[in-house]
């Protein structure tokens, strides 16, 4: 098993590579090649779109830093954690970084006032719940058994507000 440090070097390249490619790159592309819909404005309202874009990069750190120390492996799927991690933001949602990806999206789509980027973060948001039903999931049932199994009656795919006793 890789050390910590060869883990979490993984894990900064892997994410500058995907999750920034569909919250960072794809954005710029469509919001500078002219692919925009329709802008609305919301004047200063816009720069309410910080607030789910930090909440949505700290769910993305919370979690990748979880999967480094509690799952010693990293959010690239050719490389997933070895343990289940089920603590901090894990305790409220089984998918913090696909959830994180979204809100950051929709944070994007209000501070640049852009159509566009709303329905890209709904089509990515569609992607990812895709992606965890139909892969993930099964997966993780085959990975982990009997805790996985706990874990899905303890805690929704995205998000709740309150948690069921463990």
């Amino acid at each position: 098993m890789p050390h910590l440090p060869v883990i979490a070097i993984k894990t900064i390249v892997f994410s500058f590579l995907v999750p920034g490619t569909v919250t960072i790159a794809i954005p710029y592309l469509l919001l500078t090649y002219g692919y925009e819909i329709y802008r609305f404005h919301l004047g200063i309202l816009r720069y309410s779109g910080v607030v789910p874009i930090v909440a949505g990069l700290m769910f993305y750190i919370v979690s990748a830093a979880d999967f480094v120390r509690q799952g010693k492996g990293t959010p690239a799927p050719i490389d997933p954690p070895k343990r289940l991690v089920r603590k901090r933001i894990f305790r409220f949602t089984r998918n913090p970084m696909y959830l994180g990806g979204v809100l950051i999206l929709i944070g994007e789509s209000l501070f640049f006032c852009s159509t566009t980027l709303l329905i890209y973060a709904l089509i990515m948001w569609t992607v990812f719940h895709l992606f965890v039903v139909l892969y993930e999931e099964p997966h993780l049932r085959r990975l982990f058994g009997a805790e996985y199994e706990q874990y899905l009656k303890e805690v929704p795919r995205w998000f709740s507000v309150s948690r069921k006793k463990q």
